[in-house]
């Protein structure tokens, strides 16, 4: 978020007039942990080998409502919400979620939300990547 100010110094008129311009800016950023801390990175189980059923999801989740994220799959994460749902967010093609075990930055945007097409997942590494699609999970009943 930039912000310019333009500072005019009223002097006497016998002295020319001096301008100056100031620029402010302000990053903010989330840090979204991982369910389980200090783990080293997880097994990944093949895609469809979780116990989780992937539905059609938003576009955006609410940031507030995000409260830790967890790696069940190799180019996704699932997000934790306060609600108990969960959500995958799908990453680009060729980004790798085992990179984000130790947790992920995102940077708001001005509306509060995260949203696919539009944000990415910054990992501590340095590594990003793009939210491609966001799925809604059901929990897989075991006795089906």
């Amino acid at each position: 978020m930039l912000h310019s100010v333009l500072l005019l110094l009223i002097v006497p008129a016998a002295e020319p007039v001096q301008m100056a311009q100031l620029t402010i800016q302000q990053r903010v950023i989330i840090r979204v942990p991982m369910a389980r801390k200090g783990q080293a990175p997880p097994r990944i189980a093949p895609d469809g080998g979780d116990d989780w059923e992937e539905k059609k999801g938003p576009r955006c989740i609410a940031l507030r409502s995000i409260r830790g994220a967890s790696i069940v799959v190799r180019n996704g994460v699932d997000l934790l919400l306060a609600d108990e749902h969960r959500y995958r967010a799908r990453l680009e093609r060729g980004c790798d979620s085992t990179g984000f075990y130790s947790g992920f930055y995102v940077e708001p945007h001005e509306d509060g939300s995260l949203c696919s097409g539009r944000d990415e997942l910054q990992a501590r590494s340095g590594m990003s990547c793009a939210i491609d699609s966001f799925r809604r999970l059901i929990a897989v009943d075991p006795d089906d």
